[in-house]
């Protein structure tokens, strides 16, 4: 029996890792659907009053990811991952794992579903060692 894989589904694996470690955040953002949803606790920790981790709309996404890049200019990820993808009708996800061959990095699972070649929803999930060093950030931004 073969298995056929979306050939968009690695392309957004592929260009998603690749635009956000060269810092390129409009061409990651463009691989967003109009109005696709993002996910992530980071959300709060950019921007305190949101009042939630979801954000919707490419415009709003980008914005998000270029302000979240001038509040931790030092990446707190290395964006080391293995060459392992996790591929489901139009869900995409993979791993960037706490321990990488140079040492520690945050750990976050990406979870996307993928729609005519675009990301429609995106989900961060966060491990220990991440929410280890995001909750300071979280604590700090809610008591203002």
């Amino acid at each position: 029996m073969t298995s056929s894989i979306d050939p968009g589904l690695l392309g957004i694996y592929e260009a998603w890792h690749t635009t956000v470690c060269a810092g390129d955040l409009a061409a990651t953002a463009a691989l967003y659907a109009e109005h696709a949803v993002f996910e992530t606790p980071l959300v709060l920790a950019i921007y305190p009053d949101h009042g939630s981790g979801v954000l919707v709309g490419r415009d709003v996404i980008q914005r998000f990811m270029e302000d979240s890049k001038r509040k931790f200019p030092s990446d707190l990820a290395e964006w080391y991952r293995s060459d392992k993808a996790f591929i489901n009708g139009r869900n995409l996800t993979w791993e960037y794992p706490r321990k990488t061959p140079k040492g520690e990095q945050v750990d976050l699972m990406e979870m996307m579903e993928i729609e005519n070649g675009l990301i429609t929803y995106h989900r961060v999930y966060w491990g220990w060692y991440g929410v280890r060093l995001l909750a300071p950030v979280l604590a700090k931004a809610h008591t203002l």
